[in-house]
């Protein structure tokens, strides 16, 4: 299969290459997978009472990308979704990141007002400031804003996410979770939000439907002994190289189905539980694409460490150890030739759905290049 390309991973990372390279330059390529499904961790299906389920936890797509939105708008639709984030903070339901709103829902109204008066003089309005960044406050009332916030909302809830306290995690991991000055609900501000109306698993099936792409599941990357003119792997970089120099953290996820004889369970798609409970948030998945069933069914989310064989890798552990063990098998990487590794465990990187795709669109206009 010397004119074959061979893409390892038929998730967004995987399928958009695959396209491209098949549309754009009529070549033939081969994309194996060693789930029994497409659309890697994106995948969705509906279940016997109707409802879109995401498999692998709440795929939410939003982007500010127009080359990224034109791109996927040739197979898909998308529903007006715009994602909002509920939290349970001293058993009062209310929206996070922590804004102007949950600072009245929590707070009694005098100390309210005096803390969104000091917040206005001393921040620009609608701007996100890091958690970490807002402790460093003098101000008595901001400073114990600035502790509430980091115990109520994100100290518990990153130490049962990443199983490592905030301060041991990456400042890219403390940044998503801020203090947002602002009235403002939705959990992105993104110009382009929404659910893809038939379900992720369906815009990857198009991707892949075309007559130069041929796409074999439950395959291992090891069992293909082809030759091919190249090769893009998306799967985790460390176990291409058979981690000669160890194996790169991961964070896993688990999570626990379960259907209601119910219209609903909750007040919302997903509600977080920073401080109570040993799983972090519970996703009620009719809420995306306006599910009618008179069951719902809902998942728990836990996080774990991954444990090869025994769960999926889910979230590179963002610690300066890891980014060296990772960079070791980038330059061993760099001296392939026509093998390019891309995704989040082909890059070790926490991507965004927009994030990955963009990343496989500009990997091929750099191939376009050449």
């Amino acid at each position: 299969m010397e004119n074959y390309n061979l893409v390892v991973g038929c998730g967004f990372s995987g399928a958009v290459l695959a396209n491209l390279l098949a549309e754009k330059l009529n070549e033939k390529v081969l994309v194996i997978d060693k789930k029994n499904h497409i659309a890697g961790n994106s995948y969705d299906y509906r279940d016997e009472n109707g409802i879109m389920i995401h498999k692998y936890g709440s795929h939410i797509f939003h982007t500010n990308s127009e080359k990224v939105w034109n791109y996927l708008k040739q197979f898909t639709d998308f529903n007006t979704y715009m994602h909002r984030v509920v939290a349970i903070i001293d058993g009062i339901e209310t929206f996070i990141p922590f804004n102007f709103n949950t600072i009245y829902d929590v707070f009694p109204a005098t100390l309210a007002k005096r803390l969104e008066e000091k917040l206005l003089k001393n921040f620009e309005y609608n701007k996100k400031v890091p958690i970490l960044e807002f402790q460093k406050q003098n101000d008595e009332d901001l400073k114990f804003l600035a502790n509430y916030v980091y115990e109520k909302v994100f100290l518990h809830y990153t130490t049962k996410q990443w199983g490592n306290t905030p301060e041991e995690v990456d400042g890219a991991v403390t940044a998503r979770v801020p203090v947002y000055l602002s009235k403002d609900t939705r959990y992105f501000q993104d110009k382009y939000q929404g659910i893809p109306c038939e379900g992720y698993s369906k815009v990857v099936e198009k991707m892949l439907d075309h007559p130069n792409i041929e796409v074999r599941l439950n395959t291992d990357y090891k069992d293909i002994k082809n030759d091919f003119k190249r090769v893009f792997y998306t799967g985790s970089i460390d176990e291409f190289f058979d981690y000669k120099y160890g194996k790169l953290p991961y964070r896993s996820v688990n999570f626990k189905m379960e259907t209601y004889n119910r219209e609903f369970y909750q007040v919302n798609s997903v509600v977080n539980y920073p401080c109570n409970y040993d799983f972090t948030r519970i996703h009620e998945y009719k809420y995306y694409l306006d599910d009618k069933s008179e069951k719902t069914v809902i998942a728990k989310e836990y996080s774990e460490n991954f444990e090869l064989g025994k769960n999926e890798r889910y979230y590179p552990i963002p610690k300066p150890e890891n980014f060296e063990l990772y960079d070791k098998y980038a330059q061993e990487a760099k001296a392939l030739k026509n093998v390019y590794f891309l995704g989040r465990l082909g890059d070790y990187k926490y991507y965004d759905m927009d994030k990955a795709i963009l990343r496989a669109i500009e990997l091929f206009e750099t191939l376009m290049q050449n």
